[in-house]
This record gives C-alpha cells, structure tokens and sequence, in this order.
C-alpha cells in the first residue's frame, strides 16, 4: 500500500469512527446553529433548517458567547499581545525592544487589513467551538493580499493527536467543481472523470470531492529546499481514485489554528457549552411550544355550545369577529348559550420555568459571568476589582487553553508567513546570536482580568497597614510606588505609549525638587526683604528728624 492509499484508508476509518460525534452536533445545529445542520448527510441550498426551534434565547446565547470570546481574547481595537526573548538582559537592549514593537505592530497591521479577513472569520471559529466544541482556522498567505485566514467547517475536517495530546494531522474534504478543479490544478493534472465532466459543457458544474491532508512528514530534512525540506508535508488526493492530484508540498509550520473548548480524556473533539446546555435547551423548545398553545387558547378558547342545534336559526357559524352578531346565542332567560371553554391553567407559572431554563443557558455560555459589570455600573473600583477576579479564576482553565492550542500556534504561522516573505525588518544582530528565541506575552483583556488578583492582594495589604501607617508611616515603604502605578496601569489597560519611561520620571522629579528648591529660597528670602526694607525706611526717617 502506498503513501496516497494508506492516507485514504485512514480518511475513511476518521469518518465512520465518529458517528456518534455528527449525531450529537447535529443535534445541537437543529436547535442552536441551524445554518450547519448537516453533518449526517448534505441539504439543499435554501433548505429550512430552524424547524426545532421555539425559542432564540440558545442562538442569543451562542451569539454572545461568540462576542466574548473575541472581544476579551482577540480584540481587534487593541494589541492583545507582545513578543519579548526569555533573556531579560536581551529584552532591556534598545534595538531588540525596539525590533519587537516593530514586528509586533506589523504583525497587528496584517492581520487586521479588511483584506485578511481575519475578524469575521475568527469568530466564526468561536461561534464553531461554542456550539460544537471545535473551532479550525487556517492562516495563509495571498500575493497582493498577505495573511489571509479560513474558518473550516468541522463538518470537512478530521484530526489526529500526537502523543502529546496536541492535533498535528489534518485532513479536509472539499467539493470542487470540474472548472474549479482545472482552475486549481491545471486540465492536465484532473483525473478521468473529473475531465470528462469539464469537457463537458453541461456537466462542468458537476462537483467532485476531494482531500486535503496536512501531516508532519515522516522524511523530513532541514537541509534541503524543496517540499522535503519543511517539517509539514501536504498532499491534495481525489478520493474515488485514491490519485494526487499535484506534486507533494509542505509548509514551515502548521497552517491550523485549532480551538477546543473542553476536552474529555481520550477525545480528539472538544466538547461545547452546547452540550453543558443541551437538556436546558430541548427542554425550553418544548416549554415555548406549550406556551405558544397555552396563550392560543386564553386568546382564542374553544367555544361551549348548547347540543339543542338551534343557534341563531338553526345557524351553525359563531361570528368571533368584533362587532359580530350571533342570534340565539342566550336564550329567553337571558343564559349565554355561547361560552369560552377555560382550563384555568396559569401562562405565568410556565413562563417562570422557561426563564430558569434560560439562565441555566446563560450560564452555560458564560453570558451571565460577564453580564455582572454591567447589570452593576455603580459598582467601586474596589469592587470591580474584585469581580475581575472571580472572572479570571473561574476563566482561567478555559482560556488558558486558548492561549496555548489556539492562539499560540496562530501567532507562530502568523510569523513564519511574515518572515518567509520577508516582510518584518531585518533581526538585530545580538538578537540573531541569541537564537533568535522568543515568547509571546498575552495583554488581551482577559489576561489582565486574571491578573487583577495581583491587585486585590495589594490593597487588601494596604488597608490591613493602614491602622499601623497612622502610627508609623514608614510601614508603607515597603511597597515601591513606581511599581506599584504601573502594575495598576497595565492590569487596568492603559497603552503603554501614555506611560512615561523611568529616565523621564526621573528627570521630571530633578525638575520638580528644583524648583521647590528654589519656592523655598524664595520664601526664605522674603522676611529677610522685608526686614531690610523696614530698617531702611527706619534709617530714612532718623535722617529726616535729623
């Protein structure tokens, strides 16, 4: 069996392996995210795919998770990162600090060019993970474009693990056409039937499925130039012939960002706030149906008949319009012979049920935790303080694993794509001699909200000291204010370019101390001024008398 076989073998093992996964998200799809329902078979473009849903609040819900997720991870109005070496002498050398903020503000300016696409497709990668566990992004680079990035669907795409746990194989399914196939590949490379259809004119529509495997390579050599010489090897297949499709190719780094929500042990999917929510979810569907039957029959109850037959004349049509007329709808005695049949039953109890049912959903997608700073504007510093901790502490194993499986190897290709091109700026030679080594520093939002309890510690060591700073107000020394104000500053988000550098805080104090050095002679000086002016007025006045 050879290379190109053996990788369609294990395609199709990947795909009849995991039918218990597509049962569960198509599930969720119907009730959650209808526009990707479909994992157990194709639909038909236009296709009605909400026929389970009753009630938005799971769509809302997802929806703002989404938002979340982006705006404190991924914030496209900020920097939510920095490049730093792991060598602190290194990182105080101007031309290194001054080399990162360069590749870090082109590395910004890349990705979020409108031609990169990089918002809108990153959060659909959240909105994917939210509801199915599993989000893929693939980062790549377009002449005349730069990075651009893809959301894939987790419908196409199968993974694999290393032993480590961490995704390093991914293989795609796609459809192209028999135009689109030659577009992509040249007329030559198409196998039989796909140039059949292409020949064709009423069949180059036609679609065809093909492979795309990336995968580390087995035979793998630094030292050369060609597709042997990138440690991720990539392969194009047309599946019903088992046939590549164009000469093998590779990539420097892995080109998926893949994010997982949470992880079971054993599992290559991640598993989703969807699923946490699920019963909630299914259970509120049916809840609103009733209650859209229920409120039906209060504003519209069936109608109770006298079994005599005769109404209005013998007349079987009730006139429920306004104004209508109904003879013989009470009889001689005035009796209603026409009345609403009622159950008694109460809307409002099963409207209480549903809005439990919906802040279970909430709390699923974690819409209520960062609904708190708002519902609560007239909170103090303090007290916000505090609920960015309990924010960050609940968060942290959650996005501690975004930070490392999703956003770390985006920002690794994101890099490598920028070098290959040679787009960043050459490398400070003491940089070079180092290794070149980096690391990426996180200052998103959320990572300043995990370190807010950094600051609680501080002032709850503050007001412990009080009582004794009023006795001794050295006791305070041991905090160094500098350090403290610029703690305070970057946990609260100020830009680091308003912040002045210690040479010029420096500098600003010798001003300062200066010039109350000088208020301070200046005062001393006045008494003595006016002690002089009096014995000279003294002194005139003794001339005059004499």
């Amino acid at each position: 069996m050879n290379k190109i076989e053996d990788m369609c073998h294990r395609y199709n093992a990947l795909k009849g392996s995991r039918g218990n996964w597509e049962t569960h998200w198509d599930e969720i799809a119907e009730r959650v995210l209808p526009r990707q329902v479909g994992f157990l078979g194709a639909r038909a473009d236009g296709e009605r795919k909400s026929q389970k849903i009753f009630d938005s609040r799971p769509q809302i819900a997802l929806d703002r998770f989404a938002a979340v997720m982006d705006s404190m991870l991924t914030p496209r109005q900020s920097k939510w990162h920095n490049l730093r070496t792991t060598d602190e002498s290194l990182n105080r050398q101007f031309a290194v600090q001054d080399w990162f903020y360069q590749v870090n503000n082109i590395l910004h300016q890349m990705r979020n060019s409108p031609k990169a696409n990089f918002a809108g497709q990153n959060y659909e990668r959240w909105i994917s993970m939210g509801a199915f566990g599993t989000g893929s992004l693939f980062i790549d680079f377009a002449a005349g474009v730069g990075l651009r990035y893809r959301c894939i669907n987790l419908r196409d795409t199968f993974f694999l693990e290393n032993h480590q746990g961490i995704i390093d194989s991914v293989y795609r399914c796609f459809k192209h056409t028999a135009r689109q196939a030659a577009q992509r590949w040249g007329e030559k490379n198409l196998p039989g039937k796909v140039r059949k259809a292409l020949e064709d004119p009423k069949r180059q529509n036609e679609q065809f499925e093909f492979l795309h495997v990336v995968a580390p390579r087995t035979d793998y050599d630094s030292g050369r130039a060609d597709a042997r010489g990138k440690p991720w090897a990539s392969y194009y297949i047309f599946v019903p012939e088992k046939m590549q499709l164009a000469p093998e190719g590779g990539f420097t780094s892995f080109p998926y960002s893949i994010a997982r929500y949470v992880t079971a042990p054993e599992e290559v999917y991640g598993r989703s706030p969807a699923m946490t929510a699920l019963a909630d979810i299914k259970m509120l569907n049916e809840m609103s149906k009733t209650d859209i039957r229920a409120v039906h029959k209060l504003v519209d109850p069936p109608i109770l008949l006298h079994d005599d037959g005769i109404l209005g004349g013998g007349a079987t049509t009730i006139r429920m319009q306004p104004g209508g007329l109904n003879p013989g709808g009470v009889n001689r005695n005035g009796q209603q012979m026409i009345q609403p049949f009622t159950t008694g039953a109460r809307v409002d109890i099963n409207e209480q049920k549903m809005e439990q049912r919906r802040i279970a959903i909430d709390d699923a997608f974690l819409v209520t935790l960062f609904q708190i700073l708002v519902d609560t504007p007239r909170m103090t510093a303090t007290e916000a303080l505090i609920r960015a901790q309990e924010k960050g502490m609940l968060l942290t194993p959650t996005m501690g694993r975004q930070q490392s499986e999703a956003l770390g190897p985006l920002i690794e290709r994101e890099l490598d794509l920028l070098m290959f091109h040679r787009i960043l700026p050459p490398m400070p030679d003491i940089l070079k001699e180092a290794g070149g080594e980096y690391e990426i520093v996180y200052d998103s939002p959320m990572s300043r909200m995990q370190r807010a309890e950094e600051l609680v510690g501080v002032q709850r060591t503050m007001e412990l000291l009080s009582p004794f700073a009023q006795i001794d107000p050295t006791v305070l020394d041991i905090f160094d204010r500098d350090e403290l104000a610029r703690l305070t500053a970057e946990v609260s988000g100020v830009p680091t370019p308003v912040l002045r550098s210690p040479e010029t805080i420096k500098k600003l104090r010798e001003d300062r101390a200066a010039q109350e050095q000088q208020m301070m002679e200046m005062q001393a000086a006045q008494p003595l001024a006016a002690a002089m002016k009096d014995a000279a007025q003294a002194q005139n006045l003794l001339r005059g008398a004499a």
